[in-house]
């Protein structure tokens, strides 16, 4: 069969090394997570943010081992897909959260993009934001979809080399901007308290699910299972890595911009607050090298995140579990994912701002996450060795954020609690559809 019409998928044994992959987790939970979520927790949180980034922590460190205890045992470049069906067979259940993590991803993709366009800007005197961010988000996009159809040693080495650049660049901005802080005296004067949250701990909570979608990127790892050098060893060491490096930077620069300023002038700048937080403590320099390594931040993440949830929905496609057409096109089911994908991803770019991006993110992201850690204990515990208490406090967790998070949403934007509920009843329908048509019945487990 030729390239031209061979729809099959296709995945490089062995062309993932440790710390490729560990790139890959790192690219994509730094890529947005801590240029633009700063500012929309402070919003919810107050002065209490950084300490909600610690529990936001807490939280995914208990819900990472359910993934670390499968892919030791099951690793696969489907990833949670496969994880779903594993756990729940070849039904409504697995295809229903297996799409919820895919449009998760997606809207992870678009909120980069947007964080890329945000950050750009900062070095323009542009006034027509509301067209300018969402345009050069949809660029960025364009241009990552031409990197990802090479070959993957191309996209680990580049995503390697942005993850080392980010990440020593954000580490450069909190140790400095902690280092300013003190040596001028403004540590005397911070407002970081978590007594500020006493009477509002439902947004601290709501703040703390924000604080999560930081740090959810991990679970791209695991749609690089069939890739991955020895994976039933590395992906759960590039898995805690990654947890580890992102607890260390969000600390330091969680507390470097509480610093430098004032509870308000971070919500004012808070799709852009590591730039203005910047300012004060290295003017203008300080500005141009924050956005650059907010715009190598982003690319690198966006890069990763389209790299591993493409070939995630490759494998939903190959398991029969989601609808698939060709519309056409030449080439393997992962190049036609890759496109679905980037479109899906330009659409969200254009039409939704950072925080409604955000909310939907974190919204389809928990009630996955749950599955994930319910399969686990209902279907997996016994064949995977899993300890029973630690998948039960993940559940306990994420209902805890879920319940918040819709709480605070419900009050002020209704509209993301609507559209969230609409997208997952769609997504339902079609797969209770297309699962009668292909296998005559439906099982829901």
């Amino acid at each position: 069969m030729s390239a031209h019409n061979d729809h099959s998928t296709h995945y490089q044994k062995n062309s993932l090394s440790l710390t490729g992959t560990v790139a890959l987790g790192t690219g994509v939970m730094i890529g947005a997570g801590i240029f633009s979520l700063t500012g929309q927790m402070a919003q919810l949180a107050g002065s209490a943010f950084p300490f909600a980034f610690l529990a936001a922590a807490i939280v995914v460190s208990f819900s990472a081992y359910s993934y670390i205890k499968i892919s030791d045992k099951y690793p696969s470049a489907g990833g949670i897909g496969m994880y779903l069906h594993k756990m729940y067979g070849h039904s409504l259940t697995t295809a229903f959260h297996a799409l919820l993590m895919y449009v998760s991803m997606v809207i992870a993709q678009s909120f980069l993009a947007r964080t890329f366009g945000s950050y750009t800007l900062q070095l323009f005197d542009v006034k027509q934001t509301a067209f300018w961010v969402p345009a050069l988000g949809a660029g960025l996009i364009v241009g990552i979809f031409a990197i990802n159809l090479a070959s993957n040693r191309y996209i680990q080495g580049t995503a390697y080399f942005l993850g080392i650049v980010k990440i020593a660049g954000i580490l450069v901005f909190g140790v400095l901007g902690i280092y300013l802080m003190v040596n001028s005296g403004q540590a005397l004067e911070s407002e970081i308290s978590l007594v500020a949250t006493e009477n509002d701990w439902t947004a601290f909570i709501a703040a703390t699910a924000l604080g999560v979608l930081a740090f959810k990127g991990f679970t791209t790892i695991t749609n690089s299972g069939s890739e991955v050098i020895n994976p039933r060893l590395n992906i759960s060491r590039a898995i805690i890595i990654s947890i580890a490096f992102c607890i260390v930077i969000y600390a330091l620069v969680g507390w470097s911009v509480a610093g430098n300023l004032s509870i308000d002038e971070i919500i004012v700048a808070r799709d852009y607050s590591l730039a203005a937080a910047a300012r004060p403590a290295a003017g203008n320099v300080g500005v141009w090298f924050t956005v650059i390594i907010a715009i190598v931040a982003t690319a690198g993440g966006l890069m990763a995140s389209v790299f591993a949830v493409s070939r995630m929905l490759a494998m939903l496609t190959e398991m029969k579990l989601v609808p698939h057409s060709h519309f056409g096109m030449p080439g393997s089911i992962q190049k036609h994912t890759l496109v679905y994908t980037v479109v899906l991803g330009l659409i969200l770019t254009v039409f939704f701002d950072l925080s409604r991006i955000a909310s939907l993110g974190i919204l389809f992201y928990l009630v996955m996450d749950t599955a994930i850690h319910w399969g686990v204990l209902k279907h997996l515990r016994k064949d995977i060795g899993a300890n029973p208490l630690v998948p039960t406090l993940a559940i306990c967790l994420n209902l805890i954020l879920l319940t918040g998070f819709a709480a605070i949403k419900w009050q002020s934007d209704p509209l993301v609690i609507w559209v969230a509920l609409a997208v997952m009843a769609a997504i339902w329908l079609v797969e209770y559809y297309f699962l009668k048509i292909v296998n005559g019945d439906v099982h829901e487990h």
